[in-house]
C-alpha cells in the first residue's frame, strides 16, 4: 500500500505523542500535534480533519502497513499504548519486506555502471548488507561510523525541500561564540558534509554564509519573499578548501613532510585532490597542495602531531609553531 509523506509525518507525530507517558491525549490533542508537525514541515497551514486522525489510529491499529498498533482508549477520551515499549519504529522487517528491497537492490545494481549511477556502489553494497542484517540469522559486516548523539539531522528534510523549490528561510541560530540566537533570514543554496557534521550553504544579502545544522534552533519557510539562485555547483565552489570554510584569498602551495612511518596513510588518503608527492627524503616524504588556509586545513594538519611538519608557506608554518608551543605549555602546567 502506498503512503504519501503527509500521512507519514501523522502517523511519526501520533506515535511520538503516544510514546509520552507523561501526559494524556484525547484527539483533539493529537490533532492539534499533526497539525503542528505538518505546518513545520510544509511551511504552511495544512487542515487535518478529525476524520483524518480517526482514519490514521485505525490504520497504524491494523496491519496493512504491518504496525498493528496496540494503540487503545481508556477513560473514554484519552488515547495511549497498551504496551509502554511499542513504537512503529520499532516494527521488525519482514521477510517479505526483505525481499521486495533486495529486489529493488538487485534492479539498481544493473544500472551502477552508468555515469550517473557511477558512485552508488557503495551505497548499494551498504544498503544491501543493512538489508541482509535485519534477517534473524544473518548479522551486519559492514559497521559505519555513527554519532547517536547528532545534532540537526532533523533540518536537512525541510532545507532540503527549501533548497528544490527556491523557498527563503528564516533560521533561529546561535554559533559557539554568540551568548543568544539570532534571526537570519537566508536563501538556502547547498547542503555539505564534512567529518561527520551537517552545513548549510546560504546567501545573506548577497553574501555567502556557511551555518551548521547542530546550531540551528528553528526553521520557517518564508513563502512570499523572492528567492536568489546563485546556482551553486558544489565540485566547483569547495575545489579549493579542505572543510566547508570558504574565503575571498587565493589558493595557494601548501608543502608539508611526513615522516616513513606516516606517509603511505596520506598517499592513500590525500588531504586535498591537488595533493602531490615532491620528494622522498631520509625522514620523511614531502607534499604539495594547492588550497585556501583555513581552520580545518589547520585541525587536519595538527591531528598528525609530531608526524608531520609544514614547511611552506612560512605564514602557516609560523602559525602551527605557535599553536603547538601553546599546546606544550598546556602539557607543561598539568606535568609540574
Amino acid at each position: 500500500m502506498a503512503v504519501n509523506k503527509n500521512a507519514l509525518i501523522r502517523y511519526k507525530t501520533i506515535d511520538k505523542c503516544l510514546q509520552n507517558h507523561f501526559r494524556q491525549w484525547t484527539l483533539n490533542d493529537l490533532i492539534v500535534a499533526v497539525s503542528d508537525a505538518l505546518y513545520e514541515y510544509e511551511g504552511k497551514d495544512i487542515d487535518v480533519s478529525k476524520r483524518t486522525v480517526q482514519l490514521d489510529l485505525q490504520m497504524m491499529r491494523s496491519d496493512k502497513l504491518g504496525y498493528n498498533a496496540p494503540i487503545v482508549v481508556y477513560d473514554r477520551k484519552y488515547y495511549k499504548y497498551d504496551d509502554a515499549d511499542y513504537s512503529i519504529i520499532n516494527i521488525p522487517v519482514t521477510e517479505k519486506d526483505v525481499k521486495v528491497m533486495d529486489e529493488a537492490i538487485q534492479l539498481l545494481k544493473q544500472f551502477k555502471d552508468f555515469s550517473l549511477f557511477k558512485e552508488m556502489d557503495g551505497v548499494l553494497q551498504r544498503l544491501e548488507d543493512s538489508v541482509n542484517s535485519s534477517q534473524k540469522d544473518k548479522r551486519a559486516i559492514i559497521h559505519l561510523d555513527k554519532n547517536e548523539q547528532l545534532k540537526g539531522l532533523e533540518y536537512i528534510d525541510v532545507l532540503y525541500d527549501s533548497i528544490q523549490n527556491k523557498k527563503v528561510i528564516e533560521v533561529s541560530y546561535q554559533s559557539f561564540k554568540a551568548r543568544k540566537a539570532s534571526i537570519m533570514t537566508v536563501h538556502p543554496q547547498l547542503l555539505k558534509e564534512f567529518n561527520n557534521r551537517w552545513f548549510l550553504l546560504g546567501s545573506q544579502k548577497g553574501k555567502f554564509i556557511t551555518l551548521a545544522l547542530d546550531r540551528m534552533i528553528e526553521i520557517l519557510k518564508l513563502e512570499n519573499e523572492d528567492y536568489q539562485d546563485f546556482k551553486i555547483d558544489g565540485d566547483d565552489y569547495y575545489k579549493d578548501v579542505v572543510g566547508v570554510t570558504v574565503s575571498n584569498s587565493r589558493a595557494q602551495r601548501i608543502q608539508f613532510k611526513i615522516d616513513h612511518k606516516n606517509a603511505p596513510y596520506v598517499i592513500t588518503k590525500p588531504f586535498h585532490s591537488t595533493q602531490r608527492v615532491i620528494e622522498t627524503t631520509k625522514d620523511g616524504v614531502v607534499f604539495n597542495i594547492f588550497v585556501q588556509i583555513n581552520f580545518e586545513l589547520e585541525r587536519l594538519i595538527l591531528g598528525f602531531g609530531d608526524s608531520i611538519e609544514v614547511l611552506k608557506p612560512l605564514k602557516l608554518r609560523n602559525r602551527m609553531f605557535k599553536k603547538l608551543k601553546a599546546s606544550i605549555k598546556n602539557y607543561e602546567e598539568t606535568t609540574k
